[in-house]
């Protein structure tokens, strides 16, 4: 996998230049550890298996580079396995729509089976499709159709692959599908609803085929807490990891998830400038930080900051923040070291931002309604959620620890207790 990937910038370029096909493999606009672990495993099993290779076939993650940093967890999977970001390649470093105008092109799409209004002309050049979501159009019959309701589409992409020739699969291809099933299903429980058989029984051959994967708790606790750790971000990246806007007649709101407690964050040196440039740069009149924090028993806290310079829309959000009933959010005013910024704890913590937006929209006068942020679906379903902004079951889970702390801890208890896991 590591040698693929370092010669996918290459062989690119080589196949533009003697006009040969490029055979994408892409996720969706969210790029979340599914979809990219998914079009790297689909594309290297597809590069392993089609004869005669006359295709380059190319991962393509599907959000500019500048945005990687902001997606922790993936971050975090692919540097325990020795893959650099420099031999990936993203959507703003290659010409898709010149390459489908040339007629080179052909495309795989994973984690998704519509395409955006900005890319429809590129559904011409699709040929294979897999998703675990409900089927919402149809497709050609020459187009590979592999639609299932499982938990993960890095299933569909195991099963694929385990279909194919023996010797394919290698152990780092494997890890990464391993705790991508795992992170996606909630670590296999029922009770989170998000586990499927096919699920389950995929993890168990990747395990039967590389008996030294990590244990299931080691790499989705790590895994988890990649996913909340920002201590590598700037403010300006940190408010764009999960956020999303509501538009109303004239003012556009930005909400944004931010994993830490909300003292912190409202004591971030220059936090004033970052967040007067973040708002000016983006157009938003508002913006709502909804943090998301966990004390020593691991119990999540939620609270609220709303900035805007302007006074009386900061208030009108408040007070619909304040006098909310559906749900009510039983705030209780925190003290805020800045005039511009209102902060509250919020004592409803099953009032997700999901269940907010529409008070925030309110708010505005009732506009159009939610933009897509870099983590929303535009329509549903959504994808199995992991964050604790969203309505998840992970809500009394894990806490915000260092990944490889996770990891070394776990390894030490095996170590100590070789026969626990067997």
């Amino acid at each position: 996998m590591e040698r693929f990937l370092g010669g996918r910038r290459a062989a690119l370029q080589e196949h533009i230049q003697r006009r040969q096909e490029v055979h994408v493999v892409m996720g969706n606009e969210a790029c979340d550890l599914d979809s990219t672990v998914s079009a790297l495993a689909l594309a290297y099993f597809l590069a392993k298996t089609s004869v005669p290779p006359k295709a380059a076939f190319i991962p393509v993650l599907n959000i500019p580079r500048a945005d990687f940093a902001l997606r922790t967890e993936t971050t975090f999977l692919l540097r325990e396995h020795s893959i650099p970001d420099s031999s990936l390649i993203f959507r703003d470093e290659i010409d898709l729509a010149g390459l489908h105008r040339a007629g080179l092109l052909s495309l795989t799409l994973v984690d998704h089976h519509v395409l955006p209004s900005t890319d429809a002309a590129l559904e011409e050049a699709v040929v294979d499709v897999l998703d675990h979501r409900p089927l919402e159009r149809e497709w050609a019959p020459s187009c590979q159709l592999t639609v299932e309701l499982v938990g993960s589409c890095a299933t569909l992409v195991t099963e694929r692959i385990a279909q194919g020739p023996p010797g394919v699969l290698d152990r780092t291809t494997a890890a990464l599908l391993h705790g991508t099933i795992l992170l996606d299903s909630v670590n296999l429980s029922p009770a989170a609803g998000k586990v499927t058989p096919r699920d389950v029984l995929c993890v168990s051959l990747l395990e039967s085929r590389f008996p030294e994967l990590p244990p299931h708790d080691s790499i989705y606790g790590a895994l988890q807490a990649a996913k909340f750790d920002v201590s590598g971000l700037t403010t300006e990246q940190m408010l764009r990891k999960d956020l999303k806007t509501v538009s109303g007649d004239e003012q556009v709101l930005a909400i944004s998830g931010v994993y830490m407690d909300i003292e912190l964050f409202l004591r971030r040196p220059g936090l004033l400038q970052d967040l007067e440039t973040f708002c000016q740069t983006r157009g938003y009149s508002v913006l709502v930080a909804m943090t998301v924090s966990f004390n020593d028993c691991y119990e999540p806290t939620r609270q609220l900051a709303v900035y805007s310079q302007h006074e009386a829309l900061r208030s009108t959000v408040c007070r619909a923040l304040e006098e909310a009933t559906t749900p009510a959010l039983h705030l209780q005013a925190l003290p805020s070291p800045w005039p511009c910024i209102s902060a509250y704890a919020q004592g409803n913590t099953l009032a997700s931002r999901k269940k907010v937006l529409p008070i925030l929209r309110a708010a505005l006068g009732g506009g159009p309604g939610t933009a897509a942020g870099p983590e929303e679906e535009a329509a549903p379903p959504p994808t199995p959620m992991n964050s604790l902004v969203e309505e998840s079951p992970l809500a009394q889970a894990v806490p915000p620890v260092c990944p490889q702390a996770v990891l070394e801890r776990v390894s030490r208890m095996a170590a100590e207790q070789p026969d626990s896991d067997k």
